[in-house]
C-alpha cells in the first residue's frame, strides 16, 4: 500500500515577483506583496507552486517536498533554510519545520510549512 500526505493543509497566495523566481523553489518577501528567490542561508515563506507574466503562487502552508543540499534533514522538528539553489538545507539556526520523509537518493525532503 502506498501512502502520500500530498495536499495536506496546503494554503497558496499569489505575489508579484523580482528576480527568477521559479517553479518548486524556495522564496522570501523582498517588498510589499513582491517575493524573490532565495540565497544560501535565508528564511524562505514558502515553495513557489507556479509562476507565469511577473506573478507566482506561493505555497505557505502544508505539505511540501522539495530538493536539499548539503547534510541530509532529519525526520521529525529540524532547522531549515534556504539553500540557495533553489532548495532547502539543513541549520541548526534556521527556523523548525516538522521533517515526514527524506529521500537520500534523490536528495528530497517532504516537510509541513
Amino acid at each position: 500500500m502506498n501512502f502520500s500526505i500530498n495536499g495536506y493543509g496546503e494554503n497558496t497566495a499569489t505575489f508579484r515577483t523580482t528576480g527568477l523566481v521559479c517553479t518548486g523553489h524556495t522564496v522570501k518577501m523582498a517588498d510589499n506583496l513582491i517575493v524573490s528567490p532565495c540565497e544560501a542561508g535565508d528564511e524562505f515563506i514558502g515553495i513557489a507552486v507556479n509562476t507565469k507574466d511577473g506573478y507566482a503562487g506561493i505555497q505557505l502552508e502544508g505539505y511540501v517536498k522539495t530538493d536539499f543540499s548539503g547534510t541530509a534533514p532529519s525526520v521529525g522538528f529540524c532547522g531549515l533554510a534556504a539553500d540557495g539553489k533553489g532548495g532547502v538545507t539543513v541549520d541548526s539556526d534556521g527556523r523548525k519545520y516538522l521533517v515526514v520523509e527524506v529521500d537520500t537518493v534523490n536528495n528530497k525532503a517532504g516537510f509541513i510549512l
